[in-house]
């Protein structure tokens, strides 16, 4: 059975998945980038952005299991880009270039219809402005049976678990303090959503702590 997941989060120790004042310069906010350096040395990130080397640990293995069996992706807008409000024209294709990342269809939640975008690499954008149960059952037909990937950023994963909608969560809990931003469990209460953790791995970066929801 096809399930929602969050994988391979990347959290600080207070709680933030981004830093505040989140920009074209920083798109993860402002210390932002000190939640992805668990990622960053691994020999999957080095391949994607076309080089070879890095590290082959815990926290490679754990980055390439978070991209198995996926058949869609969800994104929120500000994941895609850094663009507000109405869109301008169609100039803005995402952070990645011509060939993102994920290389099956990904549907990001919008209050502003955009026509679809195809990329190379078998990614094609689908701007979704009915809500996240629209997002999720259009992702979950196009995934054919495979899981669905939570992207973030933390408002639209919030969204999700409020809902309690997520089935399995993963996050990458870095040893880093970010004071402000975004915080991914504030006023949410996951044991009373029936959220329970099942498992935790300390890799060379991060602890990884597994959850997942209950029957």
């Amino acid at each position: 059975m096809s399930k929602l997941r969050v994988q391979s989060f990347a959290l600080s120790l207070d709680g933030y998945g981004a830093g505040p004042q989140q920009s074209v310069d920083h798109p993860l906010g402002v210390g932002g980038p000190e939640l992805m350096q668990w990622f960053f040395p691994t020999r999957l990130w080095r391949s994607m952005n076309g080089s070879e080397g890095g590290e082959t640990g815990v926290d490679n293995t754990m980055a390439e299991e978070s991209f198995k069996n996926v058949g869609a992706w969800i994104l929120g807008r500000n994941m895609f880009g850094p663009v507000r409000g109405p869109w301008p024209d169609e100039s803005w294709r995402g952070w990645w270039g011509e060939e993102p990342p994920y290389h099956v269809p990904v549907y990001v939640l919008t209050h502003h219809p955009r026509p679809s975008l195809t990329m190379a690499g078998g990614t094609t954008f689908h701007f979704v402005t009915e809500g996240i149960h629209a997002a999720l059952a259009q992702a979950k037909d196009a995934a054919g049976g495979r899981d669905v990937r939570l992207g973030g950023g933390v408002s639209m994963v919030r969204q999700y678990l409020q809902a309690r909608l997520v089935d399995e969560l993963h996050l990458a809990v870095r040893p880093v303090l970010l004071g402000s931003g975004e915080n991914l469990f504030k006023d949410i209460d996951l044991r009373a959503l029936g959220y329970e953790c099942h498992r935790s791995l300390q890799g060379e970066r991060a602890l990884h702590v597994f959850l997942r929801k209950q029957p």
